[in-house]
């Protein structure tokens, strides 16, 4: 078990962060984020012991703050080895997200909330998917232009780093030219996603959500295409907008591009804020208004995995 890179030199009083599975896909991101900052110390775990249960609690118990990179059952082991302990958690599984004990890390939720995961000791990262959805949706619901019982339909491409380590072995690894250009999933329509963007969003009914994924490896657009039938009364593509960037003013992560009706971007690049921390969101209208498109663009590894972890880290780090 190793503190690094600052062990030697760094006082003591420095907090110590565990990365509970930094070999992963999200884990290494995070790895990498905070190898070079001089304002924590590093725990981590050597091959060999990456799997004990005896050490990852020695960990965990030792930790003032562990984030945890790992598949759900394995995410609910860790709660449990660091039960009795202070270690304050971030959670990068799906395990937790609808979760009322804990606290949902998507920090432009609502106002304030950036401060409400700052005191948490348990916080639930966001999935990729549903903070592109969540950001379009639950500022409409609670401005009341979305009706909370609309019949929502959410559509997604995402990189193939989204499957982890399986997308990429399979679209990098010895087999890559035949991993396909594109494929839906999650067809039994059963995805995981859809209870955390159905309760984040204050939906009463789950949305119809339909993922793919695209050869490239990452980055993501998350598109609702609504008709102006299914807003309240008095709602059109302006008002929505006006929503959004009234929601997400002053948000440095969050930007709403300019609103143009039956004039919107020619196309959205899934991969057009790769390697950034950024999420953008559009509001689309044809000229007419009858048919409105809300889109989302966002790195999956970045502001959907391990960007937000990191964000949260700094907030509960500095609350």
């Amino acid at each position: 078990m190793a503190a690094f890179p600052f062990q030697a030199e760094s006082p003591m009083t420095l907090p110590l962060v565990f990365i509970d599975g930094d070999q992963g896909t999200t884990g290494l991101q995070i790895l990498q984020r905070l190898q070079p900052r001089r304002d924590l110390r590093l725990l981590t775990l050597p091959a060999a012991q990456r799997k004990d249960p005896a050490a990852r609690a020695d960990a965990l118990q030792r930790a003032d703050l562990a984030v945890l990179c790992l598949p759900d059952d394995a995410a609910r082991e860790s709660v449990a080895l660091a039960a009795g302990s202070a270690v304050r958690l971030i959670d990068a599984s799906s395990a937790h997200r609808v979760d009322p004990g804990w606290t949902y890390g998507l920090a432009e939720l609502l106002p304030g909330h950036d401060r409400t995961i700052a005191r948490s000791a348990r916080v639930s990262n966001p999935g990729c998917y549903p903070t592109a959805a969540v950001s379009l949706l639950r500022p409409l619901v609670d401005a009341g232009w979305l009706p909370d019982d609309a019949a929502v339909s959410i559509h997604a491409v995402s990189g193939y780093s989204g499957q982890g380590r399986t997308g990429v072995d399979r679209h990098e690894g010895p087999d890559a030219a035949t991993a396909p250009a594109f494929e839906l999933y999650g067809l039994a329509l059963r995805h995981k996603h859809v209870p955390e963007i159905r309760q984040h969003a204050r939906l009463r009914h789950a949305p119809l959500f339909v993922p793919g994924y695209g050869h490239y490896r990452q980055g993501i657009v998350l598109t609702v295409p609504l008709h102006r039938r299914q807003l309240a009364e008095g709602a059109d593509a302006a008002r929505l907008h006006a929503s959004l960037s009234d929601r997400y003013a002053g948000c440095a992560a969050v930007h709403v591009a300019p609103f143009t009706p039956g004039a919107g971007p020619e196309r959205l690049d899934p991969q057009a804020l790769n390697g950034t921390d950024t999420l953008r969101l559009h509001v689309l209208a044809s000229a007419s208004g009858e048919h409105i498109v809300l889109a989302a663009v966002l790195d999956n590894l970045g502001k959907g995995a391990a960007g937000a972890a990191v964000q949260s880290l700094d907030l509960m780090l500095a609350g």
